[in-house]
């Protein structure tokens, strides 16, 4: 009936909250909101929503891991 929100700092990402938010949704297929559709101070913050099942949720963890090993910042 609800949802959890996670807010993480990708300020050491090198990428501007929406630019993570764009190759997020090209290269992993993963949903996510820059932080600064909520505002100038969301910058450097990224949204993602946890009303998934777990399943989803860690294979969402898993593509990130991926794509970020992929990018050398991991």
């Amino acid at each position: 009936q609800g949802a959890f929100y996670c807010f993480p700092n990708i300020s050491k990402l090198n990428f501007s909250s929406l630019e993570f938010q764009n190759t997020l949704l090209k290269e992993a297929g993963i949903a996510a909101i820059a932080g600064t559709s909520f505002g100038e101070f969301g910058e450097g913050y990224l949204r993602f929503s946890c009303a998934s099942s777990e399943k989803s949720i860690k294979r969402a963890i898993e593509k990130l891991s991926v794509l970020l090993s992929e990018l050398k910042l991991a």
